[in-house]
């Protein structure tokens, strides 16, 4: 499957989510001590004021910023207003941990930051691995290139066993694991294609 460029992770509009050694400016509307710029630790978490440490890792700025108001509120604030943004920087993909979606047979589908290099099998693991009913050999890669979609079919089991590379995979990708709707739609050539030798990879108009 062709690699992304830059180009097609910046076009892209889905959210950028925070991840290891993220920066980010924290903002409580009023509140002038509670108003600073922090650097996510090697595992996404940070700690902030009368709230205590926050897991940012995988989350999105919105989604921090309500779980700090949540904490603030009542308790310490009234009704506290708060920003939690990416620190600005001449080049914001270096500020960003954009995300690979995991989904189907696996114990934590979700989206998950992608930071350094990352392969299929990592991206799996990162959604807690795969639940005992998963088909490894039914493993479905959506990617975007140029704005070209792609749907690439792997086979965990041929990956485990040396019969082909572990796969990079790349913000924005979207990895499906065994049965779900998405695999669905490919049920024809999953039937008739063998995955154990060699990944299949189709252009797509749509997925």
């Amino acid at each position: 499957m062709p690699q992304p460029e830059a180009s097609d992770v910046v076009r892209s509009t889905r959210p950028a989510y925070f991840g290891p050694f993220s920066e980010l400016r924290v903002e409580v509307f009023g509140v002038p001590d509670m108003q600073r710029d922090i650097m996510a630790d090697g595992e996404g978490n940070f700690s902030f004021p009368l709230v205590g440490t926050i897991a940012a890792a995988g989350k999105a700025p919105s989604d921090v910023a309500e779980e700090i108001r949540g904490k603030l509120a009542g308790r310490y604030i009234r009704n506290p207003q708060v920003t939690v943004n990416f620190k600005s920087s001449t080049n914001p993909l270096a500020v960003q941990s954009m995300a690979v979606t995991v989904d189907g047979q696996v114990n934590r589908s979700g989206a998950y930051p992608v930071v350094g290099r990352v392969t299929l099998m990592r991206a799996v693991a990162l959604a807690g691995g795969l639940n005992e009913f998963a088909k490894l050999e039914d493993v479905v890669v959506f990617r975007e290139v140029a704005g070209k979609k792609y749907v690439a079919i792997y086979n965990l089991e041929a990956i485990r066993r040396g019969n082909y590379a572990d796969p990079e995979i790349f913000p924005n990708d979207v990895v499906v694991v065994g049965d779900s709707p998405a695999r669905r739609r490919f049920k024809e050539i999953l039937q008739i294609t063998p995955a154990f030798l060699s990944p299949l990879v189709l252009a797509a108009r749509e997925f």
